[in-house]
């Protein structure tokens, strides 16, 4: 299964693609947050590296995936997803998993309860099948990163979920495929959750950084036994309060987090 934005551990994009990507702010730096600003975000900065970090706890907000609407077609932009939430004011959106050239989910995917696409396990050359991979997801409740066979083993029936790959951290290490000083670099973005599942921890790079790196500091900044990798060089983040409304191409799916 081909996607566009999928690519190896030790290659970059095609020069086509970059080119093409260049109208939506490809490479525009990520922006900062105002200076003692304090609210879902932070900033914080391991091995010269600058991370934008939100904490989303479970019981103070609702989080949804957005991937595609009742008519099966992609949000593509942060506009499109606030629009779908009438009613409720949208405190952040991330983009949350890998996608095709037409915006719909790579792997599982479930919206609102309902499964809008299958689980797949990934068998081509990009991150996807860097296995293994994993779902992010929230059931009763509570939040969970989990590698994918795992997950597809048991019986789950989440209100949302998202597949991604590859897994950063599993079972409190590293992915096994991982180069320390590997040279891909990479704006990248991934998610964990707390041990008690209750809160959601976020993560955009503000600048490039290599899988060794990012999972890191997943693992020890953030004490997360089990994370995700989001995506790469299309990672986009609206944060409003932060005033940060960035976003680098059309979008597949994204998690969206609103006001209770």
């Amino acid at each position: 299964m081909v996607k566009r934005f999928s690519h190896r551990l030790h290659s970059g994009w095609p020069a086509t693609l970059a080119a093409a990507a260049g109208l939506f702010g490809l490479f525009q730096s990520v922006p900062g947050l105002p200076e003692g600003h304090s609210g879902l975000c932070r900033t914080e900065t391991a091995m010269g590296v600058g991370y934008i970090v939100c904490e989303v706890p479970l019981d103070r907000y609702r989080l949804s995936l957005r991937a595609v609407d009742a008519a099966g077609k992609p949000y593509e932009t942060f506009e499109a997803v606030t629009a779908s939430l009438p009613g409720r004011e949208v405190e952040l959106i991330v983009n949350a998993g890998m996608y095709h050239e037409d915006r719909r989910p790579v792997g599982l995917a479930v919206e609102d309860g309902r499964e809008v696409h299958g689980a797949v396990l990934g068998t081509g050359s990009g991150n996807y099948s860097l296995r293994p991979n994993g779902v992010f997801f929230v059931e009763d409740g509570r939040a969970q990163v989990m590698e994918s066979t795992r997950y597809l083993a048991g019986r789950h029936h989440p209100d949302l979920a998202t597949q991604s790959g590859p897994m950063l951290v599993v079972d409190g290490k590293l992915h096994p495929r991982f180069i320390e000083n590997s040279d891909s670099r990479h704006i990248r973005n991934g998610v964990c959750a707390s041990t008690d599942g209750g809160t959601v921890h976020l993560v955009l790079s503000r600048s490039p950084v290599n899988f060794w790196d990012f999972g890191t500091f997943f693992k020890e900044r953030l004490g997360c036994r089990d994370a995700l990798f989001f995506d790469g060089t299309v990672s986009s983040l609206y944060y409003p309060a932060g005033k940060i409304d960035y976003r680098r191409d059309r979008l597949g799916p994204m998690l969206v987090v609103t006001d209770r």
